[in-house]
């Protein structure tokens, strides 16, 4: 492990992260820049990610800067984000900035690797097969138990494993989520050459977002659609192609040309999940971060950028009190659980905005048309409350 500051603020700590994630991993670095010696427990047989494209904007990407990564390490650097209806007509163009930390189209594995990398040249150990079974919270600190029997201790422990933590169940006891009423498909093409662009093409219950991934390779495509028929909630139920083509046949533009490529694809639920009342134990012993507090539904792309803004929150806020965690910990909260919460609901009005019909449709593509026609720059000025958020400040 290489040498550490021995008068860092938390040199001689010990935390053990549950999750090998974007949340786990940015968790991880960021406590070992501190000086914690840091351990990582991951379910899987190795760190790897089987998910498709994701969205970092600058909140995040400051934080992987900070976190030492590049984030063109990770994906490419966003030009513009295009409306269009469902005919392929374009309704508004976001002009993204080409300065300042930026806006990212990253394969998610990409950023799992580049995380991967910076935590491997850290010291960080990891141990893999290890899902938990058992979270108790003794004094002095607390315990955790997988299923293979082992058992593992520390003083600090971070439930960044995401929506069904066990660490979330034992802060918070089981919570039910609600079916949103929508399901989501997600499928990787061949890609173009095309710019780097996300495209949202909306339509009548129903919304398809699609962007080139690792240089124009492959293209990324996510679609919702509103039905009442029930999905199971996860990443990696695989789908009919056809049912997807059926579900937007009546899209124009390049989307029908998309779908027949699809030969690969996965649908799940959209299930809605409360921000946890409780992020912490009472002890400053056990935290939270990411999906794990706080869920979200797709339709804001920052769940990505939420979970590296909480790793770099906890640490900052751990080092800033070392000799006192529970109040480190009722800290990050504090700071965390109002923003996130806003943000969450941000999501799950988008949720609604893209899916708009009739003469409710028509009448907000043309306030979209002409407000970008009069001030370019104000749509995505009214989200600078997230994009400008800055947790490395």
């Amino acid at each position: 492990m290489p040498a550490q500051d021995p008068t860092a603020p938390l040199a001689g700590r010990q935390a053990l992260v549950l999750g090998a994630g974007v949340a786990g991993l940015g968790a991880a670095i960021a406590l070992r820049q501190r000086g914690a010696e840091v351990s990582i427990l991951e379910q899987a047989p190795r760190i790897t990610e089987v998910g498709a494209g994701l969205q970092i904007s600058p909140n995040g990407a400051r934080v992987l800067q900070a976190l030492g990564i590049d984030p063109a390490e990770a994906g490419d650097r966003s030009e513009a984000v295009q409306l269009h209806d469902s005919t392929g007509r374009l309704v508004t163009r976001l002009a993204m900035p080409q300065d300042g930390a930026g806006f990212w189209l990253c394969h998610r594995a990409d950023l799992i690797r580049a995380l991967e990398r910076r935590m491997r040249a850290a010291g960080i150990h990891v141990q893999l097969l290890q899902k938990v079974e058992d979270i108790p919270l003794p004094d002095p600190g607390p315990s955790v138990t997988t299923q293979a029997g082992a058992r593992h201790d520390s003083p600090l422990l971070i439930g960044a494993d995401g929506l069904h933590s066990p660490l979330r169940r034992v802060l918070n006891g089981a919570a039910e989520p609600f079916f949103t009423g929508q399901v989501a498909w997600r499928a990787l093409i061949p890609g173009d050459d095309g710019p780097r662009v996300a495209q949202v093409f909306m339509g009548p219950g129903r919304h398809l977002v699609s962007y080139p991934l690792r240089g124009g390779k492959l293209r990324n495509i996510v679609a919702v659609q509103e039905r009442s028929v029930w999905a199971a909630e996860g990443w990696n139920q695989p789908d009919d192609p056809e049912a997807l083509r059926a579900a937007f046949a009546r899209f124009g533009g390049p989307v029908p040309g998309w779908l027949e490529q699809v030969q690969e694809l996965y649908l799940w639920g959209l299930f809605r999940h409360p921000v946890a009342r409780h992020w912490h134990d009472s002890e400053g012993r056990a935290a939270l971060l990411g999906d794990a507090a706080h869920p979200t539904l797709p339709f804001m792309a920052q769940g990505a950028n939420m979970a590296l803004e909480d790793c770099w929150t906890l640490a900052d806020c751990l080092a800033s009190t070392p000799d006192d965690p529970q109040t480190a910990l009722a800290i990050y909260q504090q700071r965390r659980a109002p923003h996130v919460t806003k943000v969450v609901a941000a999501a799950n009005a988008n949720a609604r905005n893209y899916h708009l019909k009739g003469p409710m449709a028509a009448l907000a593509h043309a306030v979209l048309r002409t407000g970008n026609a009069l001030a370019p720059s104000m749509a995505l000025k009214r989200y600078d409350w997230i994009y400008q958020h800055d947790v490395t400040a």
